[in-house]
């Protein structure tokens, strides 16, 4: 699996928010900036065009610094835990994560981290959460592979669900002004190429988390040779909502 691909596709799905968003809160005078769970850099390197912050990147997971240090030449990346961030209090202007909370223990821990290395007046974002309990497929013969995916997530210790609890993790957290949202969603016809592939790579790889056995395995080639012929013939429709929240310190 190469996950900076997977991420920059990511990354791409939320640059139309990001731009809206970063254009609110105004970079032109953002020192710091913080990524919390930033991966192998793929959102940072679109940070790194918008202004003249310093950019911070913080991951778990050691590979991905690594590769993102390749990438990106203006960060500083620290390898930590998001439920105890090494950084004093009031140290950032922003703080942001993206594709982070569902797979986190307590996001409402994460997110109170996040506010307490963000200065008075700062801003903290969470760009991207996914709610796959809403999600929606069709032709419907595909609704089994979002129940697969669900299940899957949650032995691997995520939250499918966290997307519609922001506004609640937000103002737990102590955060005001809160704002939250959808992105939207739209279909193109006759697109069964790279995106396709990267889907069917990443739900390969999650429903390997689940018991193995013959007949599932036969019915999910039966799936995704559906899902296949309706990608190239225009009709499929995969939504997962996904949410937003932004909010002061």
């Amino acid at each position: 699996m190469d996950w900076h691909n997977r991420y920059s596709q990511q990354a791409s799905w939320t640059k139309g928010l990001r731009d809206y968003l970063f254009n609110q809160i105004s970079l032109a005078s953002t020192r710091t900036i913080l990524e919390v769970g930033c991966g192998t850099g793929a959102l940072l390197a679109d940070m790194e065009d918008r202004g003249r912050a310093t950019l911070f990147g913080l991951d778990i997971n050691l590979e991905h610094l690594h590769r993102a240090s390749q990438n990106i030449t203006c960060s500083l990346f620290i390898q930590a835990d998001a439920q105890a961030l090494p950084f004093p209090d009031r140290a950032f202007d922003i703080t942001y994560c993206h594709f982070l909370l569902l797979w986190v223990k307590s996001p409402v821990q994460v997110v109170s981290e996040m506010s307490r290395v963000t200065r008075p007046g700062g801003h903290v974002l969470a760009l991207a959460e996914p709610d796959y309990g809403g999600r929606i497929d069709y032709p419907f013969e595909l609704k089994q592979i979002g129940l697969w995916q669900q299940a899957s997530l949650r032995n691997q210790g995520a939250d499918p669900q966290v997307g519609r609890q922001l506004a609640d993790i937000f103002t737990q957290a102590g955060l005001g002004d809160i704002q939250t949202g959808l992105l939207g969603g739209e279909w193109k016809s006759a697109n069964a190429g790279i995106d396709w592939t990267s889907e069917w790579e990443i739900l390969e790889h999650d429903l390997s988390c689940l018991p193995q056995d013959k007949d599932k395995a036969t019915q999910l080639d039966v799936l995704k040779d559906i899902d296949k012929i309706s990608q190239e013939s225009g009709i499929r429709v995969l939504y997962v909502p996904t949410f937003y929240a932004w909010g002061r310190r």
